[in-house]
Formats: structure tokens, C-alpha cells, sequence
């Protein structure tokens, strides 16, 4: 087996002009086919790298930059949106109080109404108890007449003769007529 190195360095060793053919030892060959394949690369694509390199990292710049400015206007629309809760839990606390004692003097309105409703009736019922005991008073009274007129005229009728009933009659009709005098 030939040595590796040897190949490159012996300038002696490369076929002629005259004829192609391939170097099938793999040793020999890929180092370099390698060596001038990054040597190439090296060469023209430093630039090309640096450039893509300088642009990749120009955006990262950029892109925290972004990501600053936008955690910024972020922290400042929380702050507002603190300040606005704060502003709008004082005013529902506010209302909240408000419709509380809104309710409580609704409640109190209702008793109130409520008690002069409830004495109205009450007046209402001892009125109408009133009303009624008078009423009852009065029938007992008019029976109770009734029955002492009734009893007064058997007794009288029985007493009575004819001609004494008839003079008693007349007399009674001359108060009237005098009663009716009087009041026209």
C-alpha cells in the first residue's frame, strides 16, 4: 500500500499528459478534494457568510428592540387598565352603597305603607263593628217598641170601650194637625 502523503508530494508519481484514468484510493483522494473544497468556500463565502451572519444578527437586535418597546406600551396598558378597574370597582362600590340604601328606604316605605294600610283597616273594621252594634241596637229597639206598642194597644183595646176609643183617636189627629201647623 502506498502511503498517503506520498501521493501528494511526489510530483513524479502523476500519470502523463496523454492519458486520463481515476484514482480510486479514497485516502489519497478525499482529504483533498476537501482541503480545496473549504478552501474555496473559506475564499468566496467569507463575505457571503459575514454578510448573512451581520444581517442575522441585526435582526435579533431588531426583533429585541421590537420586543422591548412592545413590553413597554404592554406594562403602560396594564397600568391604565389597573387605574381603570380601580376607578371602575370604586364606582360599583359606590352604586353598590347607593342601591343598598335605595332598598332600605324602599323596605322602610313598605312598612310604613304597609302599618297605615293595616290601621285603615282596623279603623275600617271598628267602624263597621260600631255600624253594626248600632244597627242591632236599633232592631232591638224597634222589636222591643213594636212588641210595647202591640201590648199597649191589646191593653188598651181591651179597656177601651168604643167611645172612649174614638175620643182618644180624635185627640191624637188634633196634635198632629197641630204638629203639622207648627212646621209648615
Amino acid at each position: 500500500m502506498i502511503n498517503g502523503t506520498d501521493s501528494f508530494l511526489s510530483l513524479g508519481h502523476w500519470p502523463s499528459a496523454g492519458s486520463f484514468g481515476f484514482n480510486i484510493d479514497i485516502l489519497a483522494t478525499n482529504p483533498i478534494n476537501l482541503s480545496v473544497v473549504i478552501g474555496v468556500l473559506i475564499f468566496f463565502g467569507k463575505g457571503v457568510l459575514s454578510d448573512l451572519l451581520d444581517n442575522r444578527k441585526e435582526r435579533i437586535l431588531m426583533a429585541i428592540r421590537n420586543s422591548e418597546e412592545l413590553r413597554e406600551k404592554a406594562v403602560e396598558q396594564l397600568e391604565k387598565a389597573r387605574a381603570r378597574l380601580q376607578k371602575v370597582e370604586m364606582e360599583a362600590n359606590q352604586f353598590r352603597a347607593k342601591e343598598y340604601s335605595e332598598i332600605e328606604r324602599d323596605r322602610v316605605n313598605l312598612i310604613n305603607s304597609t302599618y297605615q294600610i293595616l290601621e285603615q283597616l282596623e279603623n275600617y273594621k271598628n267602624e263597621t263593628i260600631h255600624f253594626e252594634q248600632q244597627r242591632a241596637i236599633n232592631q232591638v229597639r224597634q222589636r222591643v217598641f213594636q212588641q210595647a206598642l202591640q201590648g199597649a194597644l191589646g191593653i188598651l183595646n181591651s179597656c177601651l170601650s168604643n167611645a172612649l176609643h174614638l175620643r182618644t183617636i180624635n185627640a191624637n189627629i188634633g196634635m198632629f194637625g197641630a204638629m203639622n201647623e207648627i212646621t209648615d
